[in-house]
């Protein structure tokens, strides 16, 4: 099967990928970052009445617009505790921001705009227009109106206003499911003390933590030995769960030992493709198998994270309707890059920010997929299209920003 270009492999991988509609109903304190199912309509008016914008005086706009005038104080009226009686000429209600306008009060005066005066009296000190610093019932929203949308990704904003809509739980997409499956005889679990042919599996914790950060909910199938059987149980137990994806770690080539793709393909698995023309990240396969996307990601480790990124992480987004992450910038190289073949290359390295302004782009001098200290420390990755000629220090490149 040809090597595919990197877009065409994700054109496909979108395609054969039905974003969910199923609901469920959530909590507020659990919604940050789902995504409404449905619109959203009020269930209250906000405000419910009119109040006051500012601690000052309410009254009657004719005795606030001219700066001398004396006037009573009649009462007071505070945040859940409102003046009951009704204000005339010559008077005004003492009120504090958030408390009810009372009956006859059209205006408010801010506190620092009237002088204090003996026997409950005050002196306007400032004139001002009529309506001014109050709140009127339902500027906000009223019942009925639509406030949210069904699409919207729910951040802070969002849930306050729905919190003041008065719902307490909110309709969201469920998330998906991804199911996350190591191979390989030589795998341990971080903690374990390996023998002299045995590594410490490290790709999991990356790649579900990508998808987590992605909205899904992540299912780790733990470490399975190079063994079809072993491999079709696992299987068994994602499609059992209901995964919408299976992403597995390694063995997805066609070598001896490499025994993923073809268990998959005998428990049904129909290969769309695998092997893209790119570097880190070369054996990713990508399949179907009822209803479940399987992706197959690299088993060395930067390989596997790069893939994820370029991959999973659109994927997750497309299957739970939220926006595409935009990880796309430009920056100088410090250092002349060579001439590229034709795989599309993701070159790892640091960020800084020249005097000019300019993000600054400065290689690894050691690339290799197996290096993932390399991998911890980089900011980005260069873009280097296939056949990408060889560029001079400070030429502006393409970068995909990871952090």
């Amino acid at each position: 099967m040809a090597l595919l270009p990197v877009s065409d492999a994700l054109d496909r991988l979108l395609k054969i990928s039905v974003p969910a509609t199923r609901l469920e109903m959530i909590g507020l304190h659990e919604a940050m970052g789902r995504v409404l199912a449905n619109d959203v309509t009020a269930l209250v008016t906000h405000p419910a009445f009119d109040n006051s914008a500012m601690d000052g005086y309410a009254g009657c706009h004719e005795d606030f617009a001219n700066i001398g005038t004396e006037l009573v104080v009649i009462g007071e009226s505070a945040a859940g505790r409102g003046f009951s009686g009704h204000v005339g000429r010559g008077e005004v209600v003492r009120i504090f921001t958030g408390a009810p306008v009372p009956a006859g009060a059209d205006t408010v005066l801010i506190q620092e705009d009237a002088e204090k005066l003996a026997d409950s009296r005050i002196r306007t000190t400032f004139a001002l227009e009529k309506g001014r610093h109050i709140r009127r019932k339902g500027q906000d929203f009223a019942i009925g109106d639509i406030v949210l949308r069904a699409g919207d990704v729910l951040d802070a904003g969002r849930l306050t206003v729905a919190a003041a809509m008065n719902h307490p739980q909110l309709p969201v997409l469920v998330r998906p499911k991804m199911a996350i499956l190591a191979t390989g005889d030589e795998l341990l679990p971080p903690g374990s003390v390996p023998g002299p042919d045995q590594i410490i599996a490290s790709n999991t914790y990356g790649v579900a933590a990508i998808a987590r950060d992605n909205g899904a909910e992540v299912i780790d199938l733990g470490i399975v030995r190079d063994d079809k059987a072993a491999i079709a149980a696992a299987v068994s137990t994602a499609r059992a769960a209901g995964a919408d994806v299976l992403v597995t770690l390694g063995g997805a080539s066609v070598g001896d030992h490499d025994l993923v793709q073809s268990t998959l393909v005998e428990s049904g698995m129909v290969l769309d493709f695998w092997q893209i023309a790119m570097r880190p990240g070369k054996p990713l396969m990508v399949g179907s198998l009822e209803g479940m996307t399987v992706l197959g990601l690299p088993g060395n480790p930067v390989s596997s994270l790069v893939c994820a990124l370029l991959f999973l992480e659109p994927l997750l987004r497309h299957l739970g309707s939220l926006p595409r992450r935009d990880r796309s910038g430009q920056a100088k190289t410090v250092t002349a890059l060579p001439a590229n073949d034709k795989r599309q290359d993701y070159v790892r390295a640091r960020l800084t920010r020249g005097d000019d302004g300019v993000l600054h782009a400065e290689t690894f001098s050691r690339q290799d997929s197996s290096m993932m200290k390399v991998f911890a420390q980089s900011d980005c990755l260069i873009i280097r299209p296939p056949h990408a000629p060889a560029v001079d220090a400070g030429a502006t490149c393409d970068v995909m920003i990871l952090r």
